[in-house]
């Protein structure tokens, strides 16, 4: 039986592996999809989030050193946000970017699910803090 942050863990590794294929992050002018790997730093930031999901599943043992993972991932996601958003906002009017897609709020989806994954790595690491101090 896996613990609950597993579960969160996992599907941030899902949503920064899987879905950025899916869905692209915007369509520009001329109507075509812009998808994540059309850009190297958008590659190399996806994978380092995924990378950083899977570690800290594997290192399931070491609770202290998941839960920095965790804010690390929170940290890149929300680099990778800003760059979204500078993109969006550095492009002149509509020339660049005519309308936003799913992938580019994904990176939101993926810091709810690690915020979630870090609240139930420090309740599990309080609860034996607590274990600890009773012997």
């Amino acid at each position: 039986m896996f613990r609950i942050q597993t579960y969160y863990l996992l599907g941030s590794a899902i949503l920064m592996a899987v879905l950025p294929f899916l869905f692209p992050l915007w369509k520009d002018a001329h109507g075509k999809d812009y998808y994540f790997m059309m850009d190297l730093s958008y590659v190399a930031l996806f994978g380092l989030s995924f990378t950083l999901s899977i570690l800290s599943i594997i290192s399931h043992k070491k609770r202290q050193q998941q839960f920095v993972m965790g804010r690390l991932n929170i940290i890149l996601n929300l680099i990778l946000l800003g760059l979204f958003v500078y993109r969006t906002l550095t492009s002149s009017g509509e020339t660049a970017i005519s309308e936003k897609g799913v992938g580019m709020f994904l990176p939101i989806f993926s810091i709810v699910l690690l915020v979630l994954a870090n609240k139930a790595i420090k309740k599990d690491e309080d609860l034996v803090k607590s274990v600890d101090r009773l012997r």
